[in-house]
């Protein structure tokens, strides 16, 4: 066994190798650009070598730096993570000649599958099926035009090195294809230098099922069941789960036997995934292998108890699998939420900057929640800053219980604890998702997002539970805090009886009535309380004024609340439902009514950078008349370049930035007349 490893990565995946390795006691190295420097894979790591600028391209892509950082520090071994060389057979080569041993499958295996377009044709001739399509270079978006036409529209347009969503586009016709082809190759050139481009048919209503493998150096493979990974924005996943709750047991022993005889074809060792479009009659096609370690790996280690990052080392030292096909079962259900750090009510822009509070929920088994686990891979920390050079994942949050309604039920209490602040975050759309009809249904395509929230995320829908909780807990809240100041010291009283039973509760811009019938309303707070005409219930909790977190009960059941406190207001979040409250007398709700109300300024003369980012390009120029929906302008942000499109029929006034120039959110890159 190796004594010491290095991770050829940064970010939660570095943390999470860095604890495998700790378990097994091997020392570990962690290599990191200038601008992170300070990250938690740094800090966590034995030792830590600076391999560049902040850049990919300058640090993290730079094979030789790695095999130096190896050279200077004794690592026998590296463990790719995934993204950046994970999946570059130059890498392992590199790696081979240097006499350091790579963590991951033969370069050969690589190359075979690693290239979209060669691992189909190498899926076929071992007998997986797989999806039609035209499988050779295309060199111009002309070309792409005619070949998408003879396939027949929808298509996908993907980069051949693409990965993680990046590189790939759908084209429903002949203009989207042309303008697919081009930004599927731009996006594949900046983050893997190849943009080589191919064409397949897109299954409509699909599911992306992947089956798990791991296989070793004497011949021995097996697969771990599947993940079902359908729900998606933009090609990039965003909640997982394990086993599918699609799949029967013949189909998933069908794809698991594919898959496996897949590996074993193509020589593969170490852990690696087949990736599946499942189509609504069960049947499956061959998508594409990643020969590294996914993302979404913790929801299969959950249900099955195997340490994947563990069996890649084992399996890179040489050692045979020491589990079988039949030592394998599913276990319980498990779930997987990514937090990005992006604004789900500005179309999941990116955001950047300091995380000023980031306390995620416990690790292990939360109180009163038996059979559940909850898990937290993280690469980031409180003060920890986002950057824009780099994927804007925070953190990968997993449950696991006995069903997937259990699984489900942890998530969204899990989901309603974590706290992030400092940045722009999708908890509370991950939290939305969670009390969807559809996805507690288990009825998923890959454009469930599409299709639930076609103009994009607004906030949850809150039912008349939802608002009655939250103008409970916020009426609880407004009384503590309301009590404590009246014992402050140095204060005129402002009452000496008993706290007034009669208030109006405010959230946002409807006022409820809440009546607080008797019970103790300080610290701790146990009272009972009746919001708008409607049933008495015991509120209860030991929340104190400052806290992030309200923790309680509210009519008996168990409830977790993030507070806030804006400017003479109180904002309260649960479930993916935000709201501001005020309480207020019964007279000064009535004068409530007649303050006016401030309108927003009107911006629509100008087209406002939506997210901190970098111009790639200007498609218009001053005195232009153009259409909506007409390309205005192209930004690059968190490696993905993002279409600013005319909303309307207009005529450019003036442009105010250029290609290369650095953005901030909102700031001005035309005005329209």
């Amino acid at each position: 066994m190796f004594k010491k490893i290095l991770i050829a990565n940064r970010g939660e995946i570095a943390c999470r190798v860095i604890k495998t390795a700790r378990r097994m006691g091997i020392a570990t190295v962690a290599v990191y650009s200038e601008a992170d420097r300070n990250a938690l894979h740094v800090e966590m790591a034995d030792e830590a070598v600076a391999i560049g600028a902040a850049p990919a391209a300058e640090s993290y892509l730079v094979i030789e730096r790695i095999v130096e950082a190896c050279r200077q520090t004794g690592a026998e071994a590296v463990h790719p993570g995934y993204g950046f060389l994970s999946e570059n057979s130059a890498f392992p080569k590199a790696l081979a000649q240097a006499g350091i041993v790579f963590i991951g499958p033969p370069p050969k295996a690589i190359e075979a599958m690693g290239d979209k377009i060669e691992s189909k044709t190498f899926a076929e001739k071992a007998g997986v099926n797989t999806v039609p399509g035209h499988m050779g270079i295309i060199a111009d978006a002309d070309e792409a035009v005619k070949i998408a036409g003879e396939i027949g529209y929808p298509v996908m347009i993907k980069a051949s090195a693409g990965g993680g969503g990046k590189g790939m586009r759908i084209a429903w016709n002949e203009a989207e294809a042309r303008e697919g082809f081009q930004l599927a190759g731009s996006e594949a050139r900046a983050s893997f230098g190849d943009d080589r481009i191919f064409i397949e048919k897109f299954i409509e209503d699909p599911r992306h099922i992947e089956i798990q493998v791991l296989a070793d150096g004497h011949g021995n493979a097996v697969h771990l069941f599947e993940r079902e990974c359908s729900i998606q924005r933009r090609n990039q996943k965003v909640i997982e789960e394990a086993p599918s709750p699609f799949l029967d047991a013949q189909t998933r022993a069908a794809m698991g036997a594919q898959s496996v005889a897949l590996a074993k074809a193509v020589g593969y060792q170490s852990a690696g995934t087949v990736e599946f479009i499942v189509d609504k009659a069960r049947k499956f096609y061959f998508l594409e292998m990643n020969t590294r370690l996914q993302v979404e790996h913790p929801v299969t280690e959950l249900i099955t108890g195997v340490d994947l990052v563990e069996q890649m080392i084992r399996v890179a030292a040489g050692e045979p699998l020491a589990i079988g096909q039949d030592d394998l079962a599913i276990s319980g259900w498990a779930v997987e939420s990514r937090i990005y750090a992006e604004d789900p009510y500005r179309n999941f822009l990116p955001s950047i900057g300091r995380l000023t509070r980031y306390r995620p929920p416990a690790e292990g088994q939360p109180d009163g929640q038996a059979g559940v686990t909850v898990r937290n891979d993280t690469g980031v920390f409180e003060g920890a800053e986002i950057s824009r050079f780099y994927d804007p994942m925070v953190a990968k949050l997993c449950t696991h219980a006995p069903s997937r309604p259990e699984a489900i039920d942890a998530m969204s209490e899990a989901l309603d604890g974590f706290l992030v602040e400092g940045i722009r975050h999708n908890v509370p759309f991950l939290s939305a998702l969670m009390a969807h009809p559809r996805w507690q249904s288990g009825d998923l395509t890959t454009a469930f997002i599409a299709e639930e929230y076609p103009d994009g995320f607004t906030g949850a829908v809150a039912s008349d539970g939802d608002i009655e909780v939250l103008a409970l807990i916020s009426g609880a809240i407004e009384l503590v805090e309301r009590g404590r100041l009246d014992r402050l010291s140095g204060r005129l009283r402002p009452h000496s009886g008993s706290m007034r039973k009669d208030w109006v509760i405010a959230l946002d811009d409807r006022k409820m009535p809440l009546r607080l019938k008797d019970g103790q309303a300080g610290i701790p707070f146990d009272a009972v309380l009746s919001v708008d005409g409607g049933d008495e219930m015991r509120v209860s909790s030991d929340w104190k004024p400052g806290e992030p977190l309200w923790r309680g009960t509210v009519g008996g059941r168990q409830v977790i609340a993030q507070i806030r406190r804006p400017v003479h207001r109180l904002s309260v979040a649960r479930r993916g439902v935000t709201v501001e409250a005020r309480l207020l007398t019964e007279r000064a709700a009535e004068i409530d009514e007649l303050m006016p109300v401030k309108e927003p300024p009107d911006t629509s003369k100008y087209l406002l950078c939506p997210m901190p980012g970098m111009v790639v390009s200007i498609a218009v120029s001053e005195g232009q008349k153009v259409e909506a929906g007409e390309a205005l302008a192209t930004v690059e942000a968190m490696k993905m370049e993002n279409v600013l499109r005319a909303e309307r029929d207009c005529v450019v006034a003036s442009v105010q930035v250029g290609p290369g120039d650095s953005l901030a959110v909102d700031e001005v890159i035309m005005e329209f007349q």
